[in-house]
């Protein structure tokens, strides 16, 4: 242990920096990787919030601290985290934890540049773009473009943004007076961000056409049509239609090739927003979910989600080769995107995107793929299909259980029935009580800290649990079977 002096930011005590920095590492390497992917520890340990507020003495003083302190706040900030690379954390689409990933994590955050100019990141300009061109390949495109982006959330408003510039490029300089009422248009299903990015860009939530989907959440074409029908018999003008590749609660993928017959027809932009299902591409039994999503203009994917390269990690690919995101967003700052410098301008990415400064994403990927190759990518993401139907097939077994749906892809929906419910099917309020069971297990779980998994009703449906099966769960086929 590194003695008690206090260490300030910029005292210039090397030898204290490295000592401090070695045991947060020693720490990080306990606490988190060996504790936290353990099946014998809790996934959290939680704590009501002004309870949690007194543990971790959160007011900030202006006295500084010792080493010693610090390194046991750093402990019992992990303390009291969720331990989202545990084998029982199925809360969200993410979870699990790839060594290769975090190590580019790790690198990533050591050097903290930014992603806009080749010459204050020339090593991440150029190994983004190689990625990018890895993952535009596994779409269908021999050429394109492309940006990580600080989430798919975001991902997908840059597509409603470069759909709208190219319809009416005048919307740049004089704004939304540019425009004509627009309508875009998207599945019951969708992710959220279509709403919030319609709000967010000024085209308001009523711009959004919501498109019947199907008993198993696919999108209709048929009643597609019909929404660009009405919309144009109201006197707006559609752009775009966002499908999805993986919807959030079901899992479910829109059929592409018909979707973008309709696109095609009425000369729409075609988003794909495969965040979550983008991965299976990498597979060669599965990829046929999204057949036709080369004919994409363009496709959000989160390699954090299914491939656990950890947050954050979301590409927006696009098909297009005429430079639209540098038309569409930028604004020739002169002290970072100066024209007479000494090398190729070409390959500063940053006046293509609406940030300025811009997190470095694509390490962490390409040092895991490197590691892994695009095979052993493979092999986790049909790992992934495997659990899921080992769990379908477990469910079926036990009378407890009932699947919502079988899953076409890791998104398994069942409910819990418990044993005072179970001679109650098809009794009038039998559903009513069945969707009170999930917010109560859920509490139990997370209180003992055994287990996190997220609940929703669906429709008519009550509450039932989403059982997110990632790849890298720590938890091997064995563990299963034995329900450790």
């Amino acid at each position: 242990m590194a003695d008690s002096k206090p260490l300030l930011s910029l005292d210039g005590d090397a030898v204290a920096a490295e000592a401090l920095l070695q045991n947060v590492f020693g720490i990080v390497v306990d606490e988190v990787i060996r504790k936290g992917t353990s099946a014998s520890e809790k996934v959290c340990e939680w704590k009501e919030p002004e309870e949690l507020k007194q543990l971790l003495d959160l007011e900030l003083r202006n006295e500084g601290e010792s080493q010693e302190q610090i390194l046991e706040r750093c402990r019992a900030v992990i303390r009291y985290s969720v331990k989202t690379c545990h084998p029982r954390f199925f809360n969200q689409l993410f979870s699990g934890l790839d060594p290769h990933a975090l190590a580019g994590r790790i690198v990533t955050e050591s050097l903290n540049t930014s992603q806009y100019t080749y010459e204050i990141a020339p090593v991440f300009v150029l190994m983004e773009e190689e990625v990018l061109k890895k993952l535009r390949a596994l779409v269908g495109w021999s050429s394109g473009d492309g940006v990580f982006c600080p989430g798919g959330s975001i991902s997908n408003m840059y597509a409603v943004n470069l759909a709208r510039y190219q319809r009416y490029p005048d919307c740049k300089q004089r704004g939304l007076r540019a425009l004509p009422p627009l309508a875009l248009f998207t599945s019951k299903e969708c992710h959220y961000s279509i709403e919030k990015g319609a709000a967010f860009l000024g085209l308001g939530t009523d711009s959004v056409r919501m498109v019947k989907a199907d008993e198993r959440g696919k999108m209709i074409p048929e009643d597609l049509e019909r929404q660009i029908g009405l919309a144009e018999a109201e006197g707006a003008v559609p752009f775009l239609v966002s499908a999805t590749s993986g919807t959030t609660v079901l899992g479910a993928f829109d059929p592409l090739e018909a979707v973008a017959d309709v696109c095609q027809r009425h000369g729409l932009w075609l988003h794909v927003d495969a965040a979550w299902g983008g991965s299976v591409l990498l597979s060669q039994t599965h990829r046929h979910l999204l057949n036709g999503i080369q004919r994409a203009d363009s496709v959000a994917w989160n390699p954090h989600k299914l491939l656990s390269a950890g947050l954050q990690c979301s590409a927006l690919l696009l098909r297009d080769t005429s430079n639209l995101l540098k038309r569409c967003h930028g604004s020739q700052a002169s002290y970072l995107f100066q024209q007479d410098k000494f090398y190729d301008v070409a390959l500063d990415t940053g006046d293509k995107v609406v940030q300025c400064g811009r997190r470095v994403d694509c390490l962490k990927l390409w040092l895991m793929w490197k590691a892994q190759g695009g095979q052993g990518l493979e092999r986790r993401v049909d790992q992934a299909f495997a659990l899921a139907r080992y769990l379908v097939e477990e469910l079926k077994k036990r009378e407890a259980f009932e699947l919502v749906m079988e899953p076409e892809f890791v998104n398994v929906c069942f409910w819990y029935v418990p044993p005072s419910l179970q001679e109650k099917k098809g009794s009038p309020d039998y559903g009513e009580r069945l969707a009170k069971v999930a917010p109560v297990l859920k509490e139990r779980m997370v209180r003992k800290g055994s287990m996190m998994i997220g609940y929703q009703p669906h429709g008519t449906r009550g509450n039932f649990f989403p059982q997110l099966q990632g790849i890298l769960t720590w938890a091997p086929f064995s563990d299963w079977e034995s329900g450790s």
